[in-house]
């Protein structure tokens, strides 16, 4: 399967206990939503291995995995440091005009002139809204106000229109 099709949600960062349970830093919000996947891909030099997802829960401000086969602390702490991907098509379907950002990243930024601003480099959550990190000629913070700033997500062809002041 091409990279393309896979999706970094944590890592592995240590080992719980004495049965096999690994703790885990998660990139999903919340971060316990990383246990919603039934079974993770873990990326050994870029070899995936499937592991089902036994039990887990929030613990502090990580969480805690039990993976099927993973029995020991010793065999858990060998997979300390490996990336936790799931495949695209494990993902939620979206509503309509909802988007993950990674499927936003990279898109190219147009203006509703057909002013090219840039393309999406990355995406920060502000409590307001969401903002697009836009790097061309120069970096620019682009609000993800649908309707307002927003005009259209044509994730086909790799573009994003907004009414945004090219001089802004």
């Amino acid at each position: 399967m091409s990279e393309n099709h896979w999706i970094d949600i944590g890592k592995v960062t240590g080992v719980f206990g004495l049965r096999g349970w690994v703790k885990v830093y998660s990139y999903t919000a919340p971060r316990e939503s990383i246990l919603d996947y039934g079974s993770w891909f873990l990326c050994f030099q870029n070899e995936y291995i499937r592991y089902d997802v036994e039990d887990g829960e929030r613990q502090g401000k990580g969480v805690v995995a039990k993976l099927a086969t993973v029995d020991k602390r010793e065999n858990a702490a060998k997979l300390v440091g490996i990336r936790i991907v799931i495949n695209h098509d494990q993902l939620q379907p979206l509503a309509r005009g909802e988007y993950y950002w990674f499927d936003l990243v990279g898109l190219a930024v147009i203006t509703v002139a057909n002013k090219m601003l840039g393309n999406v480099d990355y995406l920060v959550e502000t409590g307001g809204n969401d903002v697009l990190v836009v790097k061309g000629e120069r970096e620019r913070l682009i609000p993800f106000v649908q309707g307002r700033y927003i005009k259209k997500v044509d994730l086909e062809g790799g573009r994003i229109i907004v009414d945004w002041d090219p001089e802004f």
